[in-house]
């Protein structure tokens, strides 16, 4: 397992992201998730200031149909 920040430490010092989230939330929001998973999603989307503007929760990446597929493909790999 690994922890993947869903605001990507890269974009803490950026305005936009101080202004909307506070240091400790950006620092605590992450989940667990597998290897394959978590280089799935920065495959997916590469760019760190999408990652954390638009997917900032475990619901929001879900909800991506990308990540879904990804997810389910990683799945039948077990």
């Amino acid at each position: 397992m690994t922890e993947h920040h869903l605001i990507p430490r890269a974009v803490h010092g950026k305005t936009y992201f101080k202004k909307r989230f506070s240091k400790e939330e950006m620092t605590h929001r992450r989940i667990s998730i597998c290897r394959s998973c978590h280089k799935g999603i920065h495959r997916i989307i590469p760019d760190e200031k999408e990652l954390a503007r638009d997917f900032n929760t475990k619901e929001l990446l879900l909800a991506d149909e990308r990540i879904q597929r990804h997810v389910e493909w990683v799945r039948k790999q077990r």
